[in-house]
């Protein structure tokens, strides 16, 4: 099989669906292919459905601040159903180094538009019955954040992307990608040889893979977290809420959880000691820990049934930032991987992006968040700065 197309996204998850619903609305005849059977089969089932702006860098910041614009109108917009739940996220603090690092976020987060502030502990409770009081000194709550299904949006987009004229090919395996004169001319898979001007590697997990088959390096190592959901409840908790603090247990970061738009609490926890790896093997110790946590947070959850827990990825850069941009020594070629667990909120941002930089040649974004993004830029840069 031998097709030509005006553009080829290679991934069809988080950030690949928005990306090829980005650039057929553009008129671009589109191919997305994926090796999985069917799209979001990769980590973007596994996400936990949490959308917010609150990030403490510009990219982050405007990138998810596009995807709330999305999501936030899409049934309004659209008529779809995507489990939109507005409420927004909450970052409840019982130190007072949590408090400080909350609040020296706002002016940069209010610098770029975002309606994030500190409230009283009273305030706390309200957005979150019956969290404990003790050593509660306030915390942020930003009303624009939410959450989605992530079950949902992958299917309404690329049902879009296909009315729009786009092509999806699923259980099909990139094996080479195609390029002369430095410039990058299609891609070929187990079952066929496809040809564009333009190709977008939006991979996820897989992403150092396809770095070898293009011969260049790209710095994305994947580690695994494990979430978690519960049986539906009367709808009582408005935001998502992040407990920053190390747990006691000596093996959590930092936890979160937030009731969705079925009345479903959802959860998950970041391990002290990442698992490295691919591996979605649920671990044992997950749950309890991560029931500790939440019931010594919010005792009223003691009484939740739990219906199932699952693994998924989160393809870190050496950084913690995205790339995002074009090649330079690849002419046509687009990366958008190395999401850092935060796909699912970056990707419809990301998929605007992607467009502008897939037709236009150009970002967007301003100059101090597309530098930060860009595949050419130095991975190790706060890693040495730190050790001067």
């Amino acid at each position: 099989m031998t097709e030509t197309f005006d553009a080829i996204v290679v991934g069809a998850g988080s950030v690949g669906v928005p990306s090829a619903y980005y650039l057929a609305s553009r008129g671009l005849k589109v191919l997305v292919i994926d090796r999985r059977t069917a799209v979001g089969q990769g980590e973007n089932k596994a996400a936990i459905g949490g959308v917010r702006a609150t990030h403490s860098d510009p990219a982050k910041i405007l990138l998810c601040t596009r995807t709330l614009q999305a999501v936030s109108t899409w049934k309004q917009d659209h008529g779809d159903d995507i489990g939109w739940k507005p409420g927004g996220y909450c970052f409840p603090a019982y130190s007072e180094a949590v408090e400080s690092t909350l609040k020296g976020l706002l002016p940069k987060q209010r610098a770029y538009g975002l309606v994030n502030d500190w409230v009283d502990a009273d305030a706390i409770d309200e957005l979150v019955p019956g969290i404990e009081h003790e050593n509660l000194r306030g915390g942020t709550y930003s009303p624009g954040d939410g959450q989605v299904s992530p079950l949902l949006l992958p299917v309404v987009l690329i049902r879009h992307a296909l009315r729009m004229g786009a092509e999806l090919h699923v259980k099909e395996r990139v094996v080479e990608y195609l390029i002369e004169g430095g410039a990058i001319r299609g891609v070929k898979t187990d079952q066929g040889t496809y040809w564009a001007p333009r190709v977008i590697v939006a991979t996820g997990s897989d992403a150092s893979r396809d770095g070898e088959l293009l011969g260049i390096p790209i710095p994305v190592q994947p580690d695994s977290h494990e979430a978690g959901i519960t049986a539906p409840v009367e709808h009582f908790i408005k935001p998502l809420v992040v407990d920053l603090r190390p747990g006691a247990d000596g093996k959590t970061a930092n936890f979160y959880f937030g009731q969705n738009h079925e009345g479903q609490i959802i959860f998950c926890y970041t391990p002290k000691e990442l698992f490295v790896g691919t591996d979605h093997t649920s671990q044992s110790e997950f749950l309890p820990i991560l029931a500790a946590r939440m019931i010594g947070l919010v005792p009223r959850l003691r009484h939740l049934l739990v219906r199932r827990v699952w693994r998924g990825c989160y393809p870190m850069t050496p950084d913690g930032v995205p790339i995002v941009g074009n090649v330079e020594s690849i002419q046509g070629l687009t990366l958008a991987v190395g999401m850092c667990g935060q796909g699912f909120m970056l990707g419809l941002g990301v998929g605007q992006e992607v467009a502008s930089l897939a037709v236009d040649g150009r970002y967007e974004l301003p100059p101090e968040a597309w530098n930060a993004l860009k595949y050419e830029r130095d991975f190790y840069a706060a890693k040495k700065e730190a050790l001067k």
